[in-house]
């Protein structure tokens, strides 16, 4: 059993937690002003710690997380789960928004837009937008 971690990378945190898919990718977003610690911008070295707060932007989709446990290593998504505790208000806000956009391409499907127009169609479109 390995020792108790008191602090860890933020770039490897993230990359644990599952967060992102390699740790480049979390230090990118760190690095973009996607993660924030305790409401301040962090670099991927930062060291974090059990009770951290963390807010994550990612694909248009906002986390307000807790750290709860720190791990070095990347386990299943069901473990990962346990490493943060995510508040209330962000889990709502977040169904929200899958739900909203889940809907708009429901719509689209409908519509018929489910492709770029072709040559054709942008023609048209062009016409009918000048006359």
């Amino acid at each position: 059993m390995p020792p108790e971690l008191e602090s860890i990378r933020l770039d490897k945190w993230l990359w644990a937690a599952r967060f992102f898919k390699t740790r480049p990718l979390a230090a990118e977003a760190i690095n973009g002003g996607k993660v924030h610690v305790n409401k301040q911008r962090a670099k991927p070295g930062k060291e974090i710690k059990i009770g951290a707060q963390l807010n994550i932007s990612k694909d248009q989709l906002r986390w307000e997380i807790t750290v709860t446990a720190l791990s070095a290593q990347r386990r299943a998504a069901k473990d990962a789960v346990l490493l943060y505790e995510e508040s209330t208000e962000s889990h709502a806000a977040r169904q929200l928004q899958l739900t909203q956009q889940r809907e708009q391409r429901e719509f689209m499907a409908h519509n018929g837009i489910d492709h770029k127009p072709n040559k054709k169609e942008r023609r048209l479109i062009h016409r009918f937008k000048e006359g």
